[in-house]
């Protein structure tokens, strides 16, 4: 029997107990077609699963050749992806099916609708070579300033959230895929993004958006995913992930989740800067969590987290059969989804369900308004957020691709010098029509100036909106995914159905 090598805090742990706290550990990593060294060490010890990101992304036939090694390596370990959809998915490269995003699908609020969009995606997926999927969005969109929520929850109403929620669960299922509900016990009440600092969600217990979660425990969901949260009402001390009460005494015991859960990415500043990632793992495992993510390809950051689990081991501070319960968790979970895989199985998915979805969920404040062939377009809108992919997506590109004599300009984050934007627009779009769009202007004041003085200068322009709706929009996308951006297009362009 193999052990691990003694550390600081004491002698070498038995190889079982060694490979359980790897089981414990998903790791990010660097590359498109080979397998880093410190990454096969990980694997050949018993980690349990990797996460894919853009980085390791190329082509459909470079991700099939990259699982294909990762599984021969371990045809346990879990391969998992960011899959919701919308302008949040990382495999664009690699031909993924267009789903619009989770608030248009709860705008068009059609339960079939939602199951063949996450089955489309499901099945792309597999057809990769990828069994997990940290989707879908659980949260419900309760505060009209969250930064990190909006367009990827279902919506503000928690009973429409858990209806979809089913959905998508159900059909990812049923493609043999691991979904995973996120983020226990939810986001969408807080102001801060917990990729930047630590969020904390003040209501009171009852007022909790708690029953999306239930409706996935219900649902046989075999993932959860905790939030880098504080809630006061559970726990003041300690955001979710690391709460003992919050993931164990709740989710365990009131709601009775008996499948993993998986902490959020630990390289997140509201766990990295106030505990350290490796702490930050000992005191996830010790709350409850079976997994702990860490997504930065920097594998040495991953290993801290794993050589810190291993000394907590050790030294008795991390309970053995909380590991080995984690582990065996992860083990059920991987038997279940990562093996055996067959991808010649894969059935043909409907490529048409996100199109329809996305062009279901165009709103206006009245009547559609008239096309406007050979516009002028200003697309605004923020920075791609660092942690999400963004595959390049904007309404111009779209327009074009139905109505080739439109012109315009994408303008991603707060210009220099905004008065030449708005004057160069100015000009180009005289004697042409104009089309100003945003996206979650509230929160980002710099594209309401911009688009207030061109409407200012051309009070016939066409507002339009591609996150939440903002105030006075003509139109409403629900969504910055290349679907929800044709299906405006399409509207501009005089070409819906």
């Amino acid at each position: 029997m193999t052990h691990s090598a003694p550390g600081a805090a004491g002698p070498a742990l038995p190889g079982a107990l060694d490979e359980a706290a790897h089981r414990c550990l998903v790791a990010g990593f660097a590359g498109t077609t080979t397998v880093p060294d410190p990454l096969k060490r990980l694997v050949d010890r018993g980690l349990g699963g990797v996460i894919l990101f853009t980085r390791n992304v190329r082509d459909a036939d470079q991700v099939r050749e990259l699982t294909g090694t990762l599984r021969a390596l371990r045809p346990d370990l879990l391969i998992a992806i960011d899959n919701e959809g919308g302008g949040i998915g990382h495999l664009v490269a690699a031909g993924a099916p267009e789903a619009p995003g989770s608030w248009a699908l709860g705008v068009a609020d059609d339960p079939g609708l939602t199951a063949a969009c996450a089955d489309a995606l499901a099945g792309h997926l597999l057809s990769l070579g990828i069994t997990a999927s940290y989707a879908p969005v659980a949260d419900v969109q309760s505060r009209s300033e969250n930064p990190i929520v909006r367009t990827r929850a279902f919506g503000a109403d928690p009973e429409l959230v858990s209806r979809h929620l089913r959905a998508w669960i159900a059909a990812t299922e049923a493609r043999g895929v691991a979904s995973c509900a996120k983020h226990f016990p939810g986001h969408g009440g807080t102001v801060t993004d917990s990729h930047h600092e630590l969020a904390v969600d003040p209501r009171p217990y009852d007022r909790l958006d708690l029953a999306p979660f239930r409706a996935a425990v219900d649902a046989g969901v075999p993932m959860l995913m905790s939030a880098h949260v504080v809630f006061p009402a559970l726990d003041p001390d300690r955001p979710a992930t690391l709460s003992p009460r919050v993931l164990s005494e709740l989710l365990r015991g009131e709601l009775g989740f008996d499948g993993v859960l998986v902490s959020d990415a630990l390289e997140m500043k509201a766990i990295a800067d106030r505990y350290g990632e490796a702490a930050g793992a000992r005191l996830a495992l010790a709350a409850g969590a079976d997994q702990v993510i860490v997504a930065v390809p920097d594998l040495e950051v991953a290993l801290a987290c794993r050589d810190a689990v291993l000394d907590a081991l050790r030294a008795g501070v991390l309970p053995e059969e909380r590991v080995t319960e984690a582990a065996e968790r992860v083990r059920r979970l991987a038997l279940r989804y990562a093996v055996p895989y067959r991808p010649g199985d894969v059935a043909a998915w409907d490529e048409e369900a996100g199109p329809t979805a996305a062009r279901r969920a165009v709103r206006s404040g009245g009547p559609l308004p008239e096309p406007v062939p050979g516009a002028h377009v200003v697309d605004l809108f923020p920075r791609p957020h660092p942690a999400l992919n963004w595959g390049g997506e904007d309404l111009l590109t779209e327009l074009r691709a139905v109505d080739p004599t439109a012109t315009g300009t994408a303008v991603a984050g707060e210009p220099g010098d905004a008065a030449a934007v708005v004057g160069e627009a100015l000009r180009a779009a005289d004697g042409r029509p104009l089309v100003v769009a945003v996206c979650d202007a509230g929160l980002h004041p710099w594209q309401g100036r911009l688009r207030d003085a061109l409407l200012t200068a051309r009070p016939d322009a066409l507002p339009v909106s591609t996150g939440l709706p903002d105030p006075g929009s003509a139109l409403s996308a629900y969504g910055r995914g290349r679907a929800n951006l044709r299906a405006v297009a399409e509207v501009l362009a005089g070409r819906t159905a």
